[in-house]
């Protein structure tokens, strides 16, 4: 979801009941694969949703319909921490990224927040053609 501009949390180690907590406290939608986690959640009267498998394009379209939500990884968010990514000159980062990534790539974002930097690599192509296939999915009938 950072991936496409939207404020995600993302917990990996905290019990159903802080997540319910959390997730009530601070309004969010709660996504999980766990069914357990998710029943409790709706029966806490939160927002849920039970991610179920068969890929992260059909994960990713599955949340996109039923949060109607855009999916445009141009809008995207650090997919460290959520916060907001600038443009950055190349030439400032000269000796924050490695020499070949410098030579091959023109066009650089940071972190407001952690300060990592990225660019548009062959993860990102990859990221890209996973959310174009999401997006397909959604258009397509169900």
């Amino acid at each position: 979801m950072r991936i496409c501009g939207y404020d995600a949390v993302y917990v990996r180690k905290a019990s159903d009941e802080e997540l319910i907590e959390r997730a009530s406290k601070e309004g969010f939608v709660l996504l999980t694969r766990d069914r357990l986690l998710y029943r409790k959640a709706i029966r806490a009267g939160l927002v849920a949703q039970l991610v179920e498998g068969g890929g992260e394009a059909r994960s990713l379209a599955a949340i996109s319909r039923r949060c109607n939500r855009d999916l445009d990884p141009e809008c995207s968010r650090c997919p460290n921490c959520g916060a907001s990514l600038r443009s950055e000159d190349k030439t400032a980062l000269y000796y924050r990224i490695p020499l070949r990534t410098y030579e091959a790539y023109d066009d650089f974002w940071v972190c407001d927040s952690c300060g990592k930097v990225f660019w548009r690599g062959s993860h990102w192509r990859n990221i890209v053609e996973m959310v174009e296939e999401a997006c397909r999915l959604v258009r397509s009938p169900l």
